[in-house]
C-alpha cells in the first residue's frame, strides 16, 4: 500500500474512532502527536493528555458514542522521505433525541506524520474549525 494510502487511512480511522466513542483509542491513535488549537498553540502532547482533552471536551450518550458521523474529505497529502503532511476537510453531523440530524461544525484539519519501524504515525494533529452549528448536545464545554 502506497504511503499516501496509509497516511489517509490514518485520518479516516480518526473519524471513526471519535464516532464509536473509543476516546481511548484516539488517545492511542495521536499518542505520538501534538495536539494544536486553532490558533496554532499545542494544547497537548502524548496519549495521557490528549486522552484528557477528549474526555473533557466529548459528551458521551448511554450507547458509548457520541452520536455524531464525521465525514472526512478533501485530502491531500503529500509524502517526503519519511515525513508527511496532510490537509483535509471535516464535517461534524450529530441526530440526538433533542437535536434533529444536521451539521454542527466544519473545519479544516492539517496534520503531519513520521514514519519508523513500526510504520506512519501522526506527529502532529490541528483541528480548525471554521463553521460552527449546535454544539450544545456535543461538547461537554465551549470549543477551544
Amino acid at each position: 500500500m502506497s504511503p499516501e494510502r496509509q497516511i489517509e487511512n490514518l485520518i479516516y480511522r480518526y473519524a471513526e474512532l471519535i464516532d464509536a466513542g473509543e476516546l481511548a483509542g484516539v488517545a492511542d491513535l495521536l499518542a505520538r502527536a501534538r495536539f494544536i488549537g486553532p490558533d496554532g498553540e499545542v494544547q497537548g502532547a502524548g496519549k495521557e493528555e490528549v486522552a484528557a482533552i477528549y474526555s473533557g471536551f466529548t459528551r458521551l450518550y448511554a450507547d458509548g458514542t457520541p452520536l455524531s458521523q464525521h465525514v472526512t474529505s478533501n485530502v491531500q497529502v503529500e509524502v517526503e522521505g519519511d515525513t508527511a503532511a496532510a490537509r483535509s476537510c471535516f464535517t461534524v453531523l450529530q441526530a440526538t433525541e433533542v437535536l434533529a440530524l444536521q451539521p454542527i461544525m466544519a473545519g479544516r484539519y492539517h496534520d503531519t506524520f513520521a514514519r519508523d519501524h513500526d510504520g506512519w504515525h501522526f506527529s502532529s494533529r490541528q483541528i480548525i474549525p471554521r463553521l460552527y452549528g449546535d454544539l450544545s448536545q456535543h461538547l461537554l464545554k465551549p470549543a477551544m
